[in-house]
């Protein structure tokens, strides 16, 4: 997968995120949730273009880290 494709499909993850987290039901639960994936799914797409601006493998790679962090923790929100 190209870099622009990445870019492109977790763009898509956000979106996808934000159209979930606007169905969640409005309760105290949800809101705890909503909150929570908001944050966390929408910050793939930034920080993964965060990591292609890296100046050094070893930046791009702990910023990559900091997407995959991100994402695990979408995953069991």
């Amino acid at each position: 997968m190209t870099e622009q494709e990445m870019i492109t499909r977790t763009k898509k993850f956000a979106l996808r995120i934000m159209k979930l987290v606007g169905a969640l039901p409005k309760t105290v639960q949800g809101r705890a949730i909503s909150n929570q994936l908001m944050r966390s799914g929408t910050s793939v797409a930034a920080n993964y273009r965060a990591a292609c601006r890296a100046r050094s493998k070893p930046e791009f790679l702990a910023k990559l880290g900091t997407v995959e962090e991100e994402a695990d923790e979408s995953q069991i929100s």
